[in-house]
């Protein structure tokens, strides 16, 4: 699949609009068994029911739109996405779209998948997605930087002294419990 800034463009190197796209991908997940949940939800109105239900495409194109969003997002975006994306969620089963605060978080998805743009490919295989490779012109990924022994960026030295820094409340709590209790 190919996105551009966020949004599906072609499935197995066909263009497509995204209607179809969704529907190709529910034929071929549809074939093997991608995207059957079976749930216990909580109800708006504060009872639970039991759903099941099969969105092959849409399970896909979530996963290949954030199989691209961990090659292309820092981790504190990322990280805040995947919190948008839950209340954005929410307010859509809520029947809250016109909702402010729906627009609001909206401009924030937009302006986050401006760089989630690229290749991805994966495998469909009894009920799974298996990743088989990203691509992306704004990959975050650098095969030199990540494998912290070349390059000017990365000294080891300063490893010791972020993890004496990281681990710093820890230690003062426990040097405070250990007044505490007299020891």
């Amino acid at each position: 699949m190919t996105f551009e800034a966020g949004v599906p463009k072609s499935v197995n190197g066909k263009e497509m609009k995204v209607s179809d796209i969704i529907r190709e991908l529910n034929r071929l997940g549809g074939k093997h068994g991608i995207g059957i949940i079976d749930i216990v939800e909580n109800r708006v109105v504060g009872m639970k029911s039991r759903g099941v239900y099969e969105t092959p495409g849409g399970t896909i194109l979530m996963e290949a739109h954030k199989q691209l969003e961990e090659l292309v997002l820092d981790r504190d975006t990322l990280d805040f996405k995947r919190h948008v994306g839950i209340k954005f969620a929410d307010l859509v089963y809520e029947g809250k779209w016109f909702c402010p605060i729906r627009e609001c978080l909206q401009a924030f998805i937009v302006k986050s998948d401006e760089r989630v743009t690229g290749t991805v490919k994966f495998k469909l295989y009894k009920g799974n997605i298996i990743k088989a490779g990203t691509t992306s012109p704004y990959t975050l990924y650098s095969e030199s930087l990540a494998s912290f022994t070349t390059g000017d960026l990365y000294d080891h030295k300063d490893a010791s002294g972020f993890i004496n820094l990281f681990g710093l409340p820890m230690k003062v709590r426990a040097m405070l419990d250990q007044q505490r209790e007299g020891k």
